[in-house]
């Protein structure tokens, strides 16, 4: 379940960074930067507490910058992505609520495995990816969100959900979504409150960005 807290942590990808200002939104919780996102960091003014990868996208002369500032964390796994080895480091410091972001940018294929990393892990933890002011939320069970009317909403199936939907412009009822038949993208909450009846299946929810906090899930 996720609340309307703070998150225990921030995980940056190597991908579309958010500006600084949105950075400076969280920058009260610990920063892991995935392999090259800690370059990309640095080039912004902003040093990572952490660095987690196998540092084939990362300069020597950004290395050498960030001794003494951030702890390096050198994770050789070829069977594993950056993504995954930054979750991992999380789970054994006892994070569960994570901000992500840079997850998009780069390679196509890129942004999928991240995106397949995302939906594993966040049976495990409370994850939250945000790309430009939307958040995106893996779900496998029922939940409400205390929306405003009007707000866009969308229920992206991983790969299939069967939902039951109230509070929503377009309701589904006991129906079938599935990646590559029919998506739940771009519906409107017409209520302060959307519920969401998961019968079977998972999906990506997204909603609007509400940092610092990570959204107000039931």
């Amino acid at each position: 379940m996720l609340t309307d807290t703070p998150f225990d942590a921030v995980i940056c990808l190597n991908g579309n960074i958010p500006s600084i200002d949105v950075l400076a939104t969280v920058i009260d919780r610990p920063l892991i930067a995935a392999d090259g996102a800690a370059q990309e960091l640095y080039k912004a003014g902003i040093v990572p507490e952490f660095v987690i990868g196998d540092f084939d996208s990362i300069d020597a002369d950004v290395v050498s910058a960030l001794q003494g500032t951030s702890e390096f964390i050198v994770e050789i796994d070829q069977e594993t992505n950056d993504f995954e080895k930054a979750l991992r480091f999380a789970q054994t410091m006892l994070w569960q609520r994570i901000l992500v972001v840079g997850l998009h940018g780069g390679d196509l294929e890129h942004t999928l495995n991240n995106w397949s990393v995302l939906m594993r892990f966040g049976r495990s933890m409370s994850l939250v990816a945000l790309d430009r002011e939307r958040f995106a939320i893996p779900m496998y069970s029922s939940f409400a969100y205390a929306s405003i009317p009007g707000e866009l909403l969308s229920l992206i199936p991983q790969p299939r959900a069967q939902l039951t939907t109230s509070g929503l412009e377009w309701s589904l009822t006991n129906e079938s979504l599935e990646l590559g038949a029919r998506e739940g993208a771009r519906n409107r909450a017409s209520a302060q409150m959307v519920e969401v009846l998961v019968h079977s299946g998972s999906l990506f929810f997204f909603c609007d960005a509400n940092l610092p906090l990570a959204p107000e899930l039931v």
